[in-house]
C-alpha cells in the first residue's frame, strides 16, 4: 500500500471502532485460564483481555477452544493466536450467515440454505446438506450439550430439526410454534434449549421429550440474543431486543426480574454471561461493547467496563493540544468524543449536547426532547483548560453555541447566544462558525445573519459584536483570530473577507473574493489563511500583506475540509470528489493526491506532523494516515497535469507496518539522493569545501613552527634504540646494518635520499597528458605541513626539476581557468612564490608562465570584487537607511 497514491501518506490504522452488527464470541483459553472476547470490527477481529485484516467486512463470527472463525461473503477463515489466518474454507456459493464450531469440525450455513460441515485441519468438506427454502430455511444452529455428533437447526418456518452429522440422518423433527426461530441457546441444564422467536417469545424447551418447560414474552420485537447466567445458583436468563433493551428473567419463579433499558442505542447483536462470574458482555451495531456487573440490589446490572465510539458517523475532527495524542470528534449521534492515538484506555466521551442536563438524564436517550442537534463545527484550546471550559461548539440549525469542559469530560457551564434571543429562539437564524483565541479567554461566533459576536469563556458574558449591526451582508462562512489577539478575520457568503481590530472592533481592511467562500482556516504561526470556495477552488491569503498569494484549482466537488501541516508548508484538502490533495505552498504545486472509496468529510493534521486523520461519509471510524516523508524518501515533485490518482484502501484497526511493495521501486528510481556537482556553471567562481585550516595558514607555517618549537632539545638515548632506525625521507625505509655507522653524520646528501613522491610523479605525467585532476586531488587531501614539503621538493635543490615546476604552474592556471577551488589556487600559488621566488626570476620559461597567471588572476579578482562591492553596498544601505 505504501506505493499507492501519491505516496506521501500511507494508511496506518483506524480509531474509534469497537463493535458492529456481528455478535461477539466468548472463548476460554485453557493455558492462560482466561476468557477472551472476540468482536468483529469491519475487516478485523478484535480480541480483548488484534487480528490481521480480511479483504472485506466480516459478516459472521464464531470460536472454539483453539481458533476463531470469521467469514465474509462466501469464504470462511480460521484465525490462530488471534492474529494470523491459518485455514481458509472455500466452497459456498452464497454469503455465509451461520457458523457453529463442532469438535474437529465447523459447520457453516449460507443464505441459499446449504449447510457444509468442514474438517478443520484438512480444510475439506466432510458433508454438504441442501435444505429446501420453502419448507425449512435454516435460521439458527446449535450443538446441544452432551449430544454426540448431533446439531439442532431452527427455521424461518418455525419447525426445528435434530440431525446426526456423522451418519447424515434426520433424527427428529420438532413441529415448533409456527413462528420464525431467531436464536437458539443451550441452557445450563442438559437437554434444555432456549428458543427465541420473531414474535418476542422465548420458549424454554426440553428436546429429549419435546416438552415446553417455560414460556416468556417481551414486547420489544424479535429476540436477537439469549444468554444464561451460570454463577452461584442464580438461574437467570437474559434476552436482547432490536431496540437495545435487555430483559432478565428469573427461571425459578418464572417471571420478569428486571429490565435494562437502552443498554445499547441499536439492536443487541451479541450477549454472553461469563461462566462462573456475575458479568454480562453485550455488543451492538452502535459501536459499543459493554461489560455489566450484577452486584446491586434488584438484580439489575451496572456498566463495569466499556469500549465505545460514535454510533453515527463523525462529522468534524480536530487535534486537541500540541502533543498530537488526542483527537476531538463530533458525530451525527450528537456526542463529542476524544480518541487517543496512543491507547484506547485514554479515550473519553464528553457526552451529548443537551438544553437541560438534569431533565435529559431523567428521560433517557430515546425520549430526550432536550437533546441538542449534532455539532457541526467546534474549536478547542488547551490554555486555561483546567480553569474553565476549553471547547466551544455550534449545533446544526441552532442559534445557541455550547461550551464543553475537556478536564471534566462533560458539557460546560455556558450557553452562548445574543441577548435578544434569550427569550425566544428564531428558527431561521443559527450559528455557522466559531473560533477560540489562543489564550483560551474568548470565543468568537459567527451567525447565519452575518453577525459576529465575542464572548468571554470564563464567565460566558457577551463582550461585543463587529460592525454596527452586523459584520457581513451574507451568512458568516468562517471566523479566525490570529495568534496574538490583534486581528480577527471574518468571511461572508457575499464574497468578502474582512479584517477587524480584535479589541476596538474597528474594520481595518476588506478583501473582495472572486466567488463565495465555503470556509476558511488560519495557520496561526505563519499567518496564512486558506480559503475554500463554492466553485471548488482554493486560495491562500497572507494576513500580513492581505493579498492572495496562491490559488489552486483541481477539485471537482465541494471542498469538505482543509488542514495545514504544522510548519505551514502544506495545505491538505478533501472534497466530495473522493480525493485528498496535498498542496505545497512555497512552490504552489500539487505534490500528492490519492482517491478513497468514500469521500473524506473532515481532515486534521497532527501538530507533530506524523499523522493525518480523516473521517469519511457513512463511516464510524477515524482513519490515521502516516506521513511517509518523516521516515522514508518521498518524491515531493509537482504532479503532472494529467495525473490520475490511484485508489488507496483505507487502513483497518490494526497498525499497518509500512512495507514498500515491489511496484514502489519504479517511483523511487528517480528519487536518488541529490549530490551537488563541484561547479554549478562554468562562469561561476566556486570555492572548495575544504576547512580553512587546510589552506589559510600555508604562508604562516614558519611562525607556527617557531611557536610550537620544543623548549629543550631532544636527549639522545643512552642505550641502543628499541625500534629499528629508519632513513629520513618521505617514504620510511629501514637502515641497512652496514649504514648504521654513518647515522651520526650531520651532513645529509639529499641526492642520495631524494625519492619521487606521488605528487611529483603525477605532475610529471601531467606534462604530457595535460590532466591535472589527480595531482590537485592529492594536494587537497594533504595537511598544511605536508603541502609545504611537497612544494619544496619541486625545486632542483630539493630533488625536483624545472619541468615539474612548470607543470605545477600550469595546474594553477587550469584551476583559475575553470574557476573552481578558487581559494586553494590562491593559497598554493602564494606558498609556491614564497618558496621559489629566486628560481622563478632566473628562469625565462617559468617567468613567462607566471606573468600569464598574473593577468588571469587579475581578471577573475576584478569580476569578484565588483560583485562583493555591489553586495556590500546593498547590505550597508539596508542596515542604515530608514525604511
Amino acid at each position: 500500500m505504501a506505493g499507492e497514491g501519491g505516496g506521501l501518506f500511507a494508511g496506518f490504522r483506524v480509531l474509534g471502532r469497537f463493535s458492529g452488527h456481528v455478535p461477539h464470541v466468548l472463548r476460554y483459553h485453557g493455558r492462560h485460564r482466561e476468557f477472551y472476547l472476540a468482536a468483529a470490527v469491519g475487516r478485523s477481529v478484535h480480541t480483548y483481555n488484534v487480528s490481521n485484516a480480511l479483504p472485506q467486512d466480516i459478516t459472521c463470527l464464531a470460536a472454539d477452544r483453539m481458533l476463531i472463525f470469521a467469514s465474509y461473503d462466501n469464504i470462511l477463515h480460521a484465525f490462530a493466536r488471534n492474529k494470523e489466518v491459518v485455514h481458509i474454507y472455500e466452497g459456498h456459493k452464497a454469503r455465509i450467515h451461520l457458523l457453529q464450531p463442532f469438535g474437529d469440525h465447523v459447520i457453516s450455513v449460507d443464505v441459499d440454505n446449504v449447510l457444509i460441515v468442514w474438517d478443520i485441519q484438512s480444510e475439506e468438506e466432510y458433508l454438504q446438506v441442501d435444505f429446501d427454502k420453502a419448507t425449512f430455511a435454516v435460521s439458527a444452529v446449535l450443538h446441544p450439550s452432551t449430544y454426540l455428533n448431533k446439531i439442532l437447526l431452527g427455521s424461518e418456518q418455525g419447525s426445528l430439526q435434530l440431525w446426526n452429522i456423522r451418519s447424515n440422518k434426520l433424527l427428529y423433527s420438532f413441529p415448533g410454534w409456527h413462528l420464525a426461530v431467531t436464536t437458539l441457546e443451550q441452557a445450563p441444564a442438559v437437554d434444555v434449549v432456549a428458543v427465541g422467536l420473531v414474535s418476542g417469545h422465548i420458549i424454554v424447551h426440553n428436546i429429549k421429550f419435546d416438552e415446553t418447560l417455560m414460556k416468556f414474552q417481551q414486547d420489544w420485537g424479535p429476540i436477537t440474543a439469549i444468554s444464561f447466567r451460570t454463577v452461584d445458583g442464580h438461574p437467570v436468563m437474559a434476552a436482547g431486543s432490536p431496540i437495545g433493551h435487555i430483559a432478565l428473567w428469573d427461571l425459578e419463579e418464572k417471571k420478569l426480574m428486571c429490565q435494562m433499558q437502552e443498554a445499547h442505542s441499536t439492536a443487541i447483536a451479541g450477549m454472553s454471561f461469563v461462566p462462573g462470574e456475575p458479568l454480562l458482555i453485550t455488543n451492538g451495531a452502535d459501536n459499543a461493547i459493554r461489560v455489566w456487573i450484577f452486584d446491586g440490589p434488584g438484580g439489575t446490572g451496572r456498566v463495569l467496563r466499556s469500549r465505545m465510539g460514535h454510533s453515527a458517523p463523525p462529522t468534524k475532527i480536530r487535534y486537541h493540544g500540541q502533543n498530537g495524542e488526542q483527537i476531538l470528534s463530533a458525530g451525527q449521534d450528537g456526542t463529542l468524543q476524544s480518541f487517543s492515538t496512543v491507547h484506547e484506555k485514554f479515550n473519553k466521551s464528553l457526552g451529548r449536547g443537551s438544553i437541560n442536563k438534569k431533565k435529559s438524564k431523567k428521560k433517557g436517550l430515546k425520549l430526550d426532547t432536550m437533546a441538542l442537534p449534532p455539532i457541526t463545527v467546534f474549536a478547542s484550546e488547551v490554555a486555561h483548560q483546567s480553569d474553565w471550559d476549553s471547547i466551544v461548539a455550534c449545533h446544526q440549525g441552532y442559534i445557541t453555541c455550547t461550551t464543553w469542559n475537556y478536564q471534566k469530560t462533560s458539557m460546560g457551564a455556558h450557553k452562548l447566544r445574543p441577548e435578544e434571543f434569550s427569550k425566544h429562539k428564531p428558527i431561521d437564524i443559527y450559528a455557522t462558525a466559531v473560533d477560540i483565541t489562543s489564550c483560551g479567554n474568548f470565543a468568537v461566533i459567527g451567525l447565519s445573519t452575518g453577525r459576529v459576536d465575542v464572548y468571554n469563556m470564563q464567565s460566558g458574558i457577551h463582550r461585543g459584536c463587529y460592525g454596527k449591526e452586523r459584520a457581513h451582508e451574507g451568512a458568516i462562512r468562517g471566523v479566525a483570530v490570529d495568534g496574538l489577539n490583534q486581528l480577527i478575520i471574518t468571511a461572508g457568503s457575499e464574497g468578502l473577507i474582512k479584517f477587524w481590530k480584535f479589541k476596538t472592533k474597528d474594520l481595518v481592511y476588506t478583501t473582495e473574493l472572486s466567488s463565495s467562500p465555503n470556509g476558511i482556516l488560519l495557520h496561526r504561526d505563519s499567518g496564512i489563511l486558506g480559503i475554500a470556495f463554492d466553485d471548488f477552488s482554493i486560495s491562500v491569503l497572507d494576513i500580513e500583506t492581505r493579498k492572495i498569494v496562491r490559488t489552486f484549482a483541481g477539485h471537482h466537488g465541494r471542498i469538505n475540509d482543509m488542514t495545514f501541516s504544522p510548519d505551514g508548508r502544506w495545505l491538505i484538502t478533501s472534497s466530495m470528489d473522493c480525493t485528498i490533495k496535498t498542496w505545497d505552498l512555497p512552490s504552489g504545486c500539487l505534490i500528492d493526491c490519492f482517491l478513497v472509496d468514500s469521500a473524506a468529510v473532515s481532515l486534521a493534521m497532527s501538530p507533530t506532523g506524523d499523522f493525518l486523520a480523516s473521517t469519511h461519509v457513512d463511516d464510524l471510524g477515524i482513519y490515521l494516515w502516516s506521513n511517509r516523508s518523516l521516515y522514508s524518501l518521498v518524491s515531493l515533485r509537482p504532479l503532472p497535469a494529467d495525473y490520475e490518482p490511484s485508489m488507496v484502501t483505507r487502513p483497518s484497526t490494526c497498525p499497518v507496518q509500512d512495507v514498500d511493495v515491489a511496484g514502489d521501486e519504479e517511483t523511487c528510481d528517480e528519487m536518488v539522493e541529490y549530490v551537488s556537482p563541484e561547479q554549478l556553471g562554468e562562469q561561476l567562481v566556486t570555492l572548495s569545501s575544504l576547512p580553512e585550516s587546510r589552506w589559510k595558514n600555508l604562508l604562516s607555517l614558519d611562525v607556527i613552527k617557531k611557536k610550537n618549537k620544543p623548549r629543550e632539545p631532544p636527549k639522545v638515548p643512552k642505550s641502543a634504540p628499541f625500534f629499528i632506525p629508519t632513513v629520513p625521507g618521505l617514504i620510511p625505509r629501514y637502515i641497512a646494518p652496514e649504514e648504521e655507522n654513518d647515522t651520526q653524520s650531520k651532513v645529509v646528501n639529499l641526492g642520495v635520499l631524494a625519492q619521487k613522491s606521488d605528487f611529483y610523479i603525477y605532475l610529471e605525467e601531467a606534462l604530457s597528458t595535460n590532466e591535472y585532476t589527480a595531482p590537485l586531488n592529492l594536494l587537497k587531501s594533504l595537511g598544511p605541513s605536508n603541502i609545504e614539503i611537497e612544494l619544496r621538493g619541486l625545486a632542483p635543490e630539493g630533488g625536483g626539476s624545472m619541468e615539474v615546476m612548470l607543470s605545477f604552474l600550469r595546474m594553477i592556471g587550469m584551476m583559475l581557468n575553470k574557476k573552481y577551488n578558487f581559494e586553494l589556487a590562491q593559497a598554493y600559488l602564494a606558498l609556491f612564490l614564497k618558496l621559489h621566488l629566486k628560481i622563478l626570476s632566473s628562469e625565462p620559461n617559468l617567468l613567462e608562465e607566471v606573468s600569464r597567471l598574473s593577468t588571469q588572476l587579475e581578471e577573475t579578482w576584478i569580476y569578484l570584487q565588483t560583485l562583493f562591492n555591489q553586495s556590500l553596498c546593498v547590505l550597508t544601505y539596508m542596515k542604515s537607511a530608514l525604511l
